[in-house]
């Protein structure tokens, strides 16, 4: 795990050291182990070294800030070459496979120095090019120049788990792993993209497809890669190398997917334990980190030293742990355990925001923070976690009302009553919630049924400057729709790509590294996505409402029964709410800001009106104020400028 970033220069830009030097300063907390530089002139000269000065006078420069997590020696360090120069590598990530990906290439002829998987993916890339791709098991975001073809390829795996930024600047074009860097180059304008800013005002969306909310930053999409000729770097062409099969089907008894997926799970956390150094495990006390935690002890058994990280809330309706004390209880953990409190929130808030570099949902991302810091803190360099389980398995209440939609779209009324009434009783859910929101997603499909007042109102609140966003082009238009037969299934593929997961994955990837904690995510393979895609809804979301059904009965005989049992969903919830006494001195001094006052996007005076409103009790808490004050907040760290 690691940083890294690079240049193709301009003509006129050439022999510019400045703009390396910025890169370097910026990334170095995601690699503190170590730096590596190389410089390319065009021609035949390529030089490597631990100095930016070897990017002076260079056309192509790569930079690399190591975390060592595989193979800790020299050898492992990068940039990394084939003995023939023609490929030069910088990675960020791990191959979790590249044991078996090094026995296959060793049989065809291939030595190796190092024990890194640095050099195996390089090695298999020589030789497969990119169709390697589909062999890895791993998270990483990867450049190779091929100094022979004269091209530059940005690679970044399946599921976008590791960032990977690009921009083209006054120098040249510059990619990084963080936007920050790239902003700290001179002359890489701070302008906001007014469809990402609506989109993450109106509906808390951000992170996908390949705009960020700076209109001059883009992102390599998950499973993409960008491949760029050097002598004209605009004309790079994106390639999407893979996909779920969303028609697939599997026609499997419950039990058997049960078993298959069981299997699948184990094996993905045994390779995700393959680290030369301590790993550790971020557990909720939910289903999900509770299996990854379970799993890993009984994988290894007792030669495991296994440490568990855990937010403990002081709300009770949010507090977890007596579920995390049972976890570390069975596993035999050793527990570490943070609390947090508004004043501390407040005392971090600057760090935060420029460690997550755009807008982010809630609070709950200090929290994650903080279970980082800890680990690092506790000597921890590698963290198991369970991100995208819950766009697997439809873990979040939202996707009961998808599978009632499921089944009053395809007629099965039945069904749709009895899953409506033996899910009202879940903890948080409700009769009405359920029915209005499995209506609102059909009533989506066919917007044109709908009032235009009515759908220009919910598109558009009061506090939001509609007129501000039509003159900017804006499309407004509701986050998640249906238009299949299974609604369930068509939401958690847009959770899984849109509107959910890579938002929680840039989360993940900015609290971990801020801290240099390299944090692994066993649920996200493209074999156990696809295997659990193509289940049946019902092995999901069980006809009482029962969610993660499928993956529930896997767990059994591993996972404490109590944890299994759970009905009720929190996760790293802060109390928001309960904070507001303390945040409202705060909250008011952002919103009477001079960055509040000039935002052209938002309405200031209706704004403070709806927060006057709900400090006294007029109107409830919504997860929309700590949207307005986060960009306003953001926009005033980042000097973000907006178009008139």
């Amino acid at each position: 795990m690691c940083g890294i970033a690079g240049i193709i220069y301009n003509e006129h830009s050439r022999g510019e050291s400045s703009c390396v030097q910025h890169l370097c300063r910026s990334l170095r907390h995601r690699g503190p182990d170590d730096l590596g530089y190389l410089g390319w002139d065009g021609r035949a000269s390529v030089h490597v070294a631990r100095s930016p000065e070897v990017v002076q006078h260079q056309w192509v420069g790569l930079l690399h800030c190591r975390l060592a997590i595989v193979d800790l020696s020299e050898t492992a360090w990068q940039p990394m070459s084939t003995p023939d120069g023609r490929y030069h590598l910088v990675f960020n990530g791990e191959i979790y496979n590249y044991l078996e990906l090094r026995a296959e290439l060793e049989r065809l002829g291939y030595t190796f120095r190092s024990h890194s998987d640095s050099e195996v993916l390089l090695r298999a890339y020589a030789h497969w090019g990119v169709q390697m791709l589909s062999r890895l098991v791993g998270m990483f975001a990867f450049a190779v120049l091929d100094t022979q073809a004269r091209t530059l390829i940005l690679v970044r795996d399946f599921f976008g788990i590791k960032p990977l930024y690009y921009t083209h600047g006054p120098h040249g074009f510059l990619f990084a792993s963080e936007i920050k860097t790239l902003l700290t180059c001179p002359g890489v304008p701070r302008t906001a993209h007014p469809q990402r800013l609506y989109d993450y005002l109106r509906f808390g969306l951000t992170d996908h497809g390949t705009d960020t909310l700076f209109a001059n930053i883009q992102q390599i999409p998950a499973a993409h890669y960008l491949q760029l000729p050097l002598d004209c770097p605009q004309q790079g062409q994106f390639v999407h190398y893979w996909q779920v099969d969303h028609a697939q089907r599997l026609m499997l008894s419950f039990e058997e997917a049960a078993s298959t997926l069981r299997d699948l799970f184990l094996d993905n956390v045994r390779l995700h334990l393959r680290s030369d150094v301590p790993v550790g495990a971020a557990l909720s006390g939910g289903i999900d980190s509770s299996a990854i935690v379970m799993a890993m002890r009984y994988l290894q058994g007792a030669c495991l030293e296994l440490h568990t990280f855990s937010y403990i809330a002081d709300d009770a309706s949010l507090n977890e742990e007596l579920w995390v004390d049972l976890v570390c209880q069975a596993s035999q953990a050793v527990s570490h355990k943070v609390h947090l409190s508004p004043e501390a929130l407040l005392a971090d808030l600057d760090t935060l925001m420029a460690i997550q570099e755009e807008p982010f949902g809630s609070t709950s991302l200090y929290a994650q923070m903080r279970v980082f810091r800890l680990a690092h803190e506790s000597g921890i360099k590698v963290m198991l976690d369970g991100q995208g389980a819950d766009e697997l398995f439809g873990g979040y209440r939202p996707h009961l009302a998808a599978r009632l939609a499921s089944l009053v779209r395809q007629g099965q009324w039945g069904q749709a009553g009895h899953l409506l009434t033996q899910a009202a009783h879940l903890p948080g859910v409700g009769r009405l919630m359920m029915l209005s929101r499995a209506l609102g997603v059909l009533a989506w499909a066919r917007q044109r049924l709908i009032p235009p007042w009515l759908l220009k109102r919910y598109l558009f609140p009061p506090w939001l400057n509609a007129s501000w966003f039509a003159e900017h082009s804006t499309v407004a238009q509701p986050i998640w729709h249906a238009h299949e037969r299974e609604v369930l299934r068509e939401h958690l593929a847009q959770a899984l790509t849109t509107n959910s997961l890579p938002m929680l994955l840039r989360y993940e990837d900015r609290s971990s590294m801020a801290f240099a904690v390299e944090s692994r995510t066993p649920f996200l393979t493209p074999a156990l996505v696809q295997y659990v895609s193509a289940l049946p809804e019902e092995y999901l979301i069980a006809a009482d409402g029962t969610s993660k059904a499928v993956f529930r009965r896997a767990m059994r005989g591993l996972v404490p029964n109590a944890i299994l049992d759970r009905q009720d969903k929190i996760g790293f919830a802060t109390p928001e709410r309960h904070w507001l006494p303390i945040l409202r001195p705060w909250a008011n001094s952002v919103l009477q800001s001079e960055v509040a006052q000039t935002l052209p996007a938002i309405r200031l005076n209706v704004i403070q009106q709806q927060w006057q409103a709900i400090c006294t009790g007029r109107q409830p808490w919504d997860v929309r104020v700590w949207r307005w004050l986060n960009v306003i907040c953001w926009a005033q760290h980042f000097q973000v400028r907006f178009a008139p």
